[in-house]
């Protein structure tokens, strides 16, 4: 979830491993219940968070091609400079920093991204999101953050313009560290999206569907 990853001050970035689930769902699908997942004891109230990112890549999308995105993102707890990882497993490792005083690639992220390019960067695409936010905790603390977006994207490069709505159900710190416990809560969010009226995202990542993947 978006908490521990948050960037951190000075130049030490913060690192997360995501695991989550993402689901297509149409403009009035009503949320899930979660009364049935297992461990869950409260739902919060929904945070509603504006986010603004600008996601860059090489010419030749090296970023991309090897599975990795660079993004500067304003709005929400995590707001700040993030890479993410090609997907690892069940995961996908995330590195964040500050924003800084201005929209020029800090550095400390130039640094680490020469493991997949030195090449210049460009703009790539935007994505704008109304994100509403819900922490699902139990006995020992978060076991997951719900969101629910509606996304407005642009690429670019194409001047194409898109719209959606998805879900993201992403694991936090309480939840199952067992791969059968984490079968058991992924199989009980399958069965209430589903019943809400929600499917399997047709598209790995936001930045992949605002491209036209």
């Amino acid at each position: 979830m978006t908490e521990p990853g948050a960037p951190q001050s000075g130049d030490v970035p913060s690192r997360v491993v995501e695991v989550e689930r993402k689901y297509d769902v149409d403009a009035r699908t009503p949320l899930p219940q979660w009364s049935d997942l297992p461990g869950v004891t409260a739902v919060s109230e929904g945070e509603v968070r504006e986010l603004d990112a600008r996601y860059l890549d090489t010419d030749d999308a090296a970023l991309s091609r090897a599975g990795v995105a660079l993004r500067r993102r304003t709005g929400g707890p995590d707001a700040g400079w993030h890479i993410k990882g090609p997907r690892e497993g069940d995961g996908r490792v995330e590195i964040g920093w500050p924003l800084g005083d201005d929209d020029r690639v800090p550095d400390a992220v130039t640094s680490t991204l020469s493991q997949w390019t030195t090449e210049p960067l460009s703009p790539l695409a935007r994505i704008e999101n109304t994100r509403t936010a819900y922490l699902l905790t139990g006995d020992a603390g978060v076991i997951a953050e719900f969101v629910d977006d509606r996304v407005r994207a642009t690429d670019l490069r194409q001047d194409v313009r898109r719209e959606w709505r998805e879900w993201e159900f992403e694991l936090g710190p309480a939840a199952p560290a067992d791969e059968a416990g984490r079968d058991a809560l992924f199989a009980a969010v399958e069965s209430a999206v589903a019943a809400a009226g929600g499917r399997e995202a047709a598209s790995g990542s936001k930045l992949a569907r605002a491209l036209g993947f």
